[in-house]
């Protein structure tokens, strides 16, 4: 107690300054007066925050999915466009199905028939989406031209080609399905519904309709091209093409084939008794044959004596040599171990005298292109082969399509590693060794001798602009000595005995093609009063066998044989290929007499 301080207001200043530092509340009690409103504040804020959320910031989207419980949007599938042949005959059909989209997560989109549909639609499916199916009717007949559609890949979708497709898309896979793809697929329409709680539509909100594919004409004939293919029923594998002296493809077959349908129809399809494949798996499985492969522009063959065509051009054009060149046919020519033989000596053992550029294609005289290509050289000949197309590829409006192999000196150093030898020459001169060609090459190089020395780019899509030419490149007297020697190979003591005087009956067809001209067509009466002989004609012809050896000596040679006719004035051009089947003679040029007696007559 301080001095002076009375007891008693001692006790008085002591319990003041007491009160004056105590909280008069509660502690515990004051902490909650405070954080109750807090907590209060904050959970209002948060649902007000949510509130703002869901309405303001994600209210499109909630929107969205409560209508998405009863509006659905439903796709209209485009039927793709319709493929005509030049006649203006559909070569394809669109026939009713359904697609059906498997639940998300799992499994691939289908293209179902009808029949199909329904048992799914009695199942309680609902996944099934009205679409068209793909039906080719002439099934192998036309497999490698036309092609066939599928599923779009996951490797497809990857490419900028296919940016705008989605995952269970049709897109065509090969032929001109895939080559027009974007001219063929149409553009999908879309229909909006309302739908009730087990996914019954209540009324149609609107549609969009679909926009169908273009419809395209192609140069094929098609009564022409099954003409073809018959005449090629005994082939195993080959090809044969049938095209005007301006490149446009009337036929193009390729063998083994397949039915495309098997690829594009649902699996209740079934193929034919006569199918070479009865089913997808069987075609995919057949990696022997590769009856996927068209031959007719992706097979790579050496060309034999149709190459003799190239060897005779590059030597007159180079004025190397001309018609009075000529040859002595020894049967053999001999370079130190290495021996090189006439086909005529080989088989016979008989030679022909003196040869010249005409009796040596009558002739097919190998003895003759040894000595002429070895005296013109192998680049030069490469170089005027060049401007028929060999070693490259065409442009044909095809997918696939290989450019070959085109030798020189060049080459041989650069590919193989090792210098060219005479025997390389050789070789070369007769169509073997190193070369390989397509039968569409050899089909467009004789095209070039038959109009007259111009290459024109083959085409299957009917358009006049496809048929531009490039500049001549072969002088008329050229192509006339050339044409004279293909003539006499189709003609009796030629080497292409089965279109010797080939004669048919215009009455039986246009009798427009067959007026005897002198030239072209001829009076095949031959003084006989036969009835059936009255109104024969006799076509001149312009051809070039081949015989073309490869692999082993147990393995028999392909079969060639090119045509052009009438010989003077061109309407159409075969070439015939077959796969390790003999000599060209023997197995090729019947099939292409078989071709034009069916063009000639109908």
């Amino acid at each position: 107690m301080k001095t002076g301080i009375a007891f008693p207001d001692y006790i008085q200043t002591e319990k003041l300054k007491q009160s004056r530092g105590h909280n008069f509340f509660p502690k515990n009690y004051t902490i909650r007066a405070y954080l109750l409103p807090l907590l209060l504040f904050i959970v209002v804020a948060i649902l007000l925050g949510r509130l703002f959320f869901l309405q303001a910031i994600r209210g499109i989207y909630y929107r969205y999915l409560a209508d998405s419980n009863r509006i659905r949007t439903i796709i209209v599938n485009a039927p793709r466009g319709i493929i005509f042949d030049r006649n203006g005959i559909p070569l394809v059909f669109n026939i009713p199905g359904f697609r059906q989209t498997p639940p998300t997560g799992g499994g691939k989109t289908r293209i179902i028939d009808n029949t199909e549909a329904l048992s799914l639609i009695a199942q309680g499916k609902k996944d099934l989406e009205v679409d068209s199916l793909r039906s080719y009717p002439y099934k192998e007949i036309l497999a490698h031209t036309l092609g066939y559609i599928g599923e779009v890949s996951e490797e497809e979708l990857k490419k900028p080609k296919f940016k705008d497709y989605k995952p269970g898309e049709m897109v065509g896979k090969i032929g001109i399905e895939e080559k027009y793809e974007r001219n063929l697929r149409g553009i999908n329409g879309r229909r909006l519904v309302e739908i009730d709680n087990v996914g019954k539509i209540i009324r149609k909100l609107g549609q969009t309709d679909p926009i169908p594919g273009q419809n395209i004409t192609l140069t094929i004939d098609i009564e022409l091209q099954k003409a073809v293919y018959s005449a090629m029923e005994g082939v195993e594998k080959g090809a044969a093409i049938v095209s005007s002296q301006r490149g446009e493809i009337l036929a193009l077959v390729s063998k083994p084939s397949f039915d495309p349908n098997l690829f594009t129809l649902s699996k209740s399809h079934t193929a034919q008794p006569n199918s070479p494949y009865r089913s997808v798996e069987e075609v995919l499985k057949d990696e022997e044959n590769q009856p996927l492969v068209n031959r007719a522009i992706s097979g790579l063959y050496p060309p034999g004596s149709t190459f003799k065509l190239i060897v005779a051009a590059s030597g007159l054009e180079s004025n190397i040599i001309d018609e009075h060149f000529q040859v002595e046919d020894t049967g053999i020519l001999k370079i130190r171990e290495f021996s090189f033989a006439n086909w005529y000596f080989t088989k016979y053992g008989k030679t022909e005298g003196l040869v010249n550029i005409v009796k040596a294609i009558k002739r097919s005289n190998d003895i003759f292109f040894y000595k002429a290509s070895e005296r013109i050289g192998v680049d030069k000949i490469s170089k005027i082969a060049e401007k028929f197309g060999v070693g490259q590829t065409l442009g044909i409006d095809l997918s696939g399509e290989e450019k070959g192999i085109l030798p020189t000196t060049f080459w041989k150093k650069k590919v193989i590693g090792d210098t060219w030898f005479l025997g390389d020459t050789y070789h070369f001169g007769i169509g073997q060794g190193y070369i390989l060609a397509t039968p569409l090459q050899v089909n467009v190089w004789t095209s070039a001798i038959a109009n007259g020395g111009i290459l024109y780019k083959p085409h299957i899509f009917k358009n006049p602009k496809s048929q531009i030419p490039n500049p001549k490149f072969l002088s008329d007297k050229t192509v006339s000595l050339i044409r004279q020697g293909m003539v006499e190979s189709c003609s009796p003591g030629g080497v292409a005995w089965p279109l010797f005087k080939l004669k048919i009956n215009p009455s039986t067809g246009s009798g427009e093609k067959l007026k005897i001209d002198g030239r072209n067509f001829l009076d095949a009466k031959e003084g006989s009063i036969s009835a059936q002989l009255k109104d024969q004609r006799e076509i001149v012809i312009a051809c070039k066998t081949g015989t073309a050896e490869h692999g082993g000596e147990k393995t028999l040679p392909h079969a060639w044989i090119t045509v052009f006719a009438p010989a003077y004035d061109p309407q159409i051009v075969v070439t015939v290929l077959v796969e390790e089947s003999g000599e060209g003679s023997n197995v090729a040029a019947p099939i292409a007499k078989e071709i034009l007696e069916y063009y000639f007559t109908h």
